[in-house]
Order: structure tokens, then sequence, then C-alpha cells
């Protein structure tokens, strides 16, 4: 009977929740593989994210007769200039706008004070009550740059940590470059029959949506970022470089990203001069209407096929439970999810004689 598919899977059940049991009441145990875990978390979170950006580069090579070796050091090659770019070109200009920023941070907090005085004047002219709700959203805000200050410092001070995650990045990338055709394999070669073809093939839709969302986000998020720039510039809208950067990094996070970038923009537009505020929604929402009709379509294209409405409750969702990373990574954590859910459902009558076959 031990060699029957149900019973072996039968067990396999057992065993995990045997182990989560174990895990809950015990975890002082387990508390060293954590700490291990959260340690290689970011580093092999970042490599992956590299791979994927990185991959179509590899494939154009190695399509052309470039071995897996020379195609690696071409891309490192291409990073390191691209690194080296971005520092002589762009650096210069950040630097800039951010002293220029720090050097005006006193006239930009008393301007928000008047903003913000002007408002509650006219709310108490109206009969308006604001004040609780405006003192809870100051009071959220100051948390949460009271909570980057600590991260930040936290860093600073945990500089091991830091070389450690910076040395095991590219030592992910590299071996994700090297060896990703090995995985699928390797994880499959004790499996037999249907069932080993459903986890290869399981595999294999992971990887392609993975794929689809790291490539597609990244090149959305430039060409947005970009627009933006280009659209605040013409207006004249001050730090429109920084404003266009801090885009590109929330504009990773699907719908609720560009939004996010959308009120810095707006606040600085108040100070600088009301009118501006005009300007810069019209350029937010021809961004979105570019990106949601034009761009989007034809980079991502349907490979989520995830909802609007979904995407923006799982945002939310995540960034109440893990903030920041937990929203840069729920949408293609539900992604995956969804095809591991999708591809059981295809296959269960495949996968139901398999794990019942010899049952009597």
């Amino acid at each position: 009977m031990i060699n029957k598919a149900w019973f072996q899977t039968a067990t396999a059940i057992v065993m995990t929740l045997i182990i989560i049991t174990l895990v809950m009441h015990v975890s002082v145990i387990f508390q060293p593989a954590a700490i291990v875990l959260s340690t290689i978390f970011i580093p092999l979170l970042a490599g992956g994210l590299l791979y994927y950006i990185t991959m179509p580069i590899q494939k154009f090579f190695e399509r052309r007769g470039v071995g897996r070796g020379s195609s690696i050091f071409a891309i490192i090659v291409i990073i390191l200039i691209v690194i080296t770019a971005l520092i002589m070109i762009i650096a210069p200009m950040i630097m800039t706008e951010i002293q220029k920023f720090v050097a005006r941070w006193p006239l930009i907090q008393h301007e928000l004070a008047y903003l913000f005085d002007f408002v509650l004047e006219q709310a108490e002219r109206f009969d308006i009550d604001i004040g609780n709700p405006i003192s809870e959203l100051i009071d959220q805000g100051l948390f949460i740059l009271r909570q980057i200050t600590v991260n930040f410092f936290s860093i600073i001070a945990n500089t091991v940590t830091a070389i450690l995650t910076l040395i095991l990045i590219p030592f992910f990338f590299f071996f994700m470059l090297k060896d990703h055709e090995k995985f699928i394999p390797a994880v499959t070669k004790p499996l037999k029959g249907k069932f080993r073809g459903f986890i290869t093939k399981l595999f294999n839709d992971v990887d392609y949506t993975l794929a689809a969302f790291v490539q597609g986000q990244i090149i959305v998020s430039i060409i947005l970022a970009v627009m933006l720039y280009i659209g605040y510039t013409l207006i004249g809208l001050e730090y429109a470089l920084l404003l266009a950067i801090f885009a590109l990094f929330m504009n990773v996070i699907p719908f609720i990203g560009p939004w996010i970038a959308y009120f810095p923009a707006l606040i600085l537009a108040l100070i600088q001069d009301p009118i501006l505020v005009i300007g810069v929604s019209i350029i937010t929402l021809v961004a979105q209407q570019i990106d949601g009709n034009i761009i989007t379509p034809n980079v991502i294209g349907n490979t989520l096929k995830l909802h609007p409405l979904t995407v923006i409750t799982i945002v939310l969702a995540a960034g109440n439970m893990g903030g920041f990373i937990a929203m840069l990574i729920a949408i293609p954590l539900y992604a995956v999810i969804k095809v591991i859910i999708v591809s059981i459902y295809e296959y269960r009558e495949d996968l139901r004689e398999t794990m019942f076959k010899n049952i009597e």
C-alpha cells in the first residue's frame, strides 16, 4: 500500500500539517532558519528581478550563437555601462535638485502650514468639519516618515547585513542566468508520469507569468516616468526629475502607484504656483490614459488577466499587512497563485487519475 500514489500524497499532506504545527508551537527552534531566510529574501528577490529584466538580452545573444558564459559577460558589461552612465549623467542632476529641495525645505514647511491653515479656515467658513480627518492624515504621514527614518538608520547601522546583501544579489543573479534551465528538471526529476508533466508545465507557466509581469511593468514604469518628466519640465514644475524618479518606483505598483506619485507633485505645484495644479493634473490624466489604452495593452497585454478592482484590493491589503515591499510583490504573488489554481483546475481529471490510480 505504501507504494500507492494516493497513500504517498496523503502522507505528504499529513507530514506538512505536522511540521506546520511544530513550527507554530516551537518557533524558537526554527528561529535561526527564519533569520537566514529573512537575510536572503531581499537579495533573492533583487537577483530574480535582475534576472527577469536581463533574460531577453541573454536570449537575444544566445539565439545568435553566443555562448552562455559570453552572454553573461556581455550582460554584466551592459549593466556596468548603464550604471556608469546614470552616475555620470543623471546623478549630478539629482544631487542638484536634492540640494535645492533641502535648502528650501523650511520655506516648503511654512507654505504647507499656511496651506493647511487656509483649508481649515475655508472649512470653518462653510461649516465643514475636516479637522479630525486632516489631523489623522497628518499623524499617519508623520508616522510613515518616522518609520522611514527608523528603517533608514537601521539599515545604516547594520552595515554587515547591507554588505552581505550586496554580495548575495550578484551571486543569485549570476547563477540564475547560468543555470536557470536546470531548475525545473531538478525539481521534477523524482516525479513520474502525468504528474511530472503537470508540474513541469506549471513551473513553465509560473516562469512565463513572472517574466511577463516584471519585464512589462519595468518598461511601463520607465515610459510613464519619462512622460511625466517631460510634462513637468514643460510646465515649469520644480523638482521635475525627483518627482519623475519617485513616479518610476511607484509605477511598479499597478493602478495604485501612479496616484501615489501624483500627490507629491500636486503638493509641490500648490506651493510653487496654484495654477500649476491644473497642469500637473492634466499631465497625470493624459499619462494614465496613454498607459491604460496604449502602453500596457501592448507591453503586458492580457497575460495576467487581472481586474483593476482585484488589483487595487490586493495592493491595499498587502500595504496594510506588510508595507511597501508587500505592495511590490503582492500582484506577482497573486498571479502565481492564480496560475497554480487554474492549472490544478484544468488538470484535475488527470491529477485525480494519477493520484488515485490502483487505489483498489
